[in-house]
């Protein structure tokens, strides 16, 4: 009997799976806390009769841009300390745990509007640690795949991703959410006090924790072949490193640079497709609240559809033809989106437009081999933050769209404008054979 295969860099095919576990566990956390769950019983229930002018809607913009800041601001030191495939463990263990922690704490906040801030706060904190814990996460690839394999391994992990999400969303539905009157779900627990939403939150937290721990037990055994560390650097050190990293990388080769640049932009739409939709499936497609909880589940079955699939292309062709294919095929399906009406409508174009999310997220986080060999810590540092950065741009767009035309509908139009912007800055990036990277 033969042992486990192994890439050139020594990982064996468990290593991957325990890597793809962590993405299973975290983006079916960010699912809960961002997107479907707790964001919404901030907006609709603790801070439902909140006093001022200001809407509880429109302060979860404003934390989730604090959070944006902090991790456009943290991101790259982050990449250049874990450009130490040692200390990545590290890293990544206390943001998890932080992550973990800070999810579980939620069920202290109660259906009052005095909780809101404090719910804000740790909605905030979670976003910008699970997005920090992402440069030490995706820093691994190179050390678990050739460049060869790259794709169809990002693939997985993003399929695992979305996967776990779908699990999760539909563990929190039936046992926490589904059913109607005082009680919910198969635990009936009460609605009163958003007693439910509080307790499903500790579930979220042991989701992530279960699913997080093998690859934090087994991420020191899986050290590329050969590392040469780089010397010790304190805070300031590592921004004077990033810069000197950067203008170096651009005087190289700016490609990676107009990348980033790039990416930051599409990817921001990717972020308010999944903020935006379930706005724009209720005001405008007429989808009831339950409607939209299962669209999330189909919407994530597509992307890790698209994601697996996109991995397998990305080996074939590349990456490059991979994304811009794929913000092609965006582009036409918003539009067709602008049009039409109801909730079949929605249904049908809808999981179409998150057919392409999967594989153009796999597929920029395989470009980033570009940045060459001992320094994939300091290019996923970038790659997060300068997507955090443009972080307001995909809000800002859709609230300005819908302000000036008096319609929810044209909001879809403001992302459109900011998914064209990155599929005209990918055209000029000039990616070198898959071979070489």
């Amino acid at each position: 009997m033969t042992g486990p295969k192994r890439s050139r860099v020594g990982a064996r095919r468990s290593d991957v799976v325990a890597w793809a576990l962590w993405d299973c566990g975290s983006t079916g956390l960010n699912a809960i806390v961002i997107t479907f769950v707790f964001s919404v019983c901030l907006t609709n229930t603790v801070g439902a009769n909140l006093e001022g002018t200001t809407s509880p809607a429109s302060w979860l913009g404003r934390a989730l841009t604090i959070a944006g800041i902090t991790v456009a601001v943290l991101a790259p030191a982050t990449g250049v300390w874990v450009q130490n495939p040692r200390r990545r463990r590290t890293v990544l263990t206390v943001l998890t745990l932080a992550a973990v922690s800070l999810t579980a704490s939620m069920s202290l906040i109660h259906a009052d509007a005095s909780y809101l801030f404090a719910g804000l706060a740790l909605l905030a904190a979670t976003a910008a640690v699970s997005d920090l814990a992402s440069v030490p996460y995706n820093a691994m690839l190179r050390q678990l795949a050739t460049p060869q394999t790259a794709g169809r391994v990002s693939g997985f992990g993003w399929a695992a991703g979305y996967l776990g999400s779908v699990a999760l969303l539909f563990v929190i539905y039936w046992l926490f959410v589904s059913g109607s009157g005082e009680t919910r779900g198969l635990l009936q627990i009460p609605t009163a006090d958003g007693a439910n939403i509080r307790a499903a939150m500790p579930a979220a937290a042991g989701w992530f924790a279960v699913f997080g721990l093998p690859l934090l037990l087994r991420a020191n055994r899986i050290a590329p072949e050969s590392f040469t560390p780089p010397e010790h650097v304190g805070v300031l050190g590592a921004y004077r490193q990033v810069w000197a990293d950067l203008v170096s990388e651009w005087r190289r080769d700016p490609n990676l640079v107009r990348f980033l640049l790039a990416s930051a932009v599409y990817r921001d739409r990717l972020v308010g497709a999944f903020t935006f939709g379930a706005v724009l499936g209720v005001n405008v497609y007429g989808l009831s609240a339950a409607d939209v909880l299962m669209f999330g589940v189909a919407a994530s079955v597509m992307a890790a559809l698209g994601a697996a699939v996109g991995g397998l292309a990305d080996d074939r062709v590349g990456a490059k033809p991979v994304i811009v294919g794929s913000l092609f095929a965006m582009v036409v399906v918003a539009t067709v989106l602008l049009v039409v009406s109801g909730p079949a409508m929605f249904w049908a174009f809808g999981l179409v437009l998150c057919l392409f999310i999967g594989p153009i997220q796999s597929a920029s986080r395989t470009l980033l081999r570009m940045a060459g060999a001992d320094r994939e810590g300091v290019a996923f540092g970038l790659y997060t933050m300068t997507g955090r950065a443009v972080a307001f741009l995909a809000p800002w767009m859709f609230s300005l769209f819908v302000d000036v035309f008096d319609s929810v509908r044209a909001g879809l139009g403001g992302l459109g404008v900011v998914l064209v912007s990155g599929l005209e800055l990918m055209l000029f990036v000039r990616t070198p054979s898959r071979k070489t990277v």
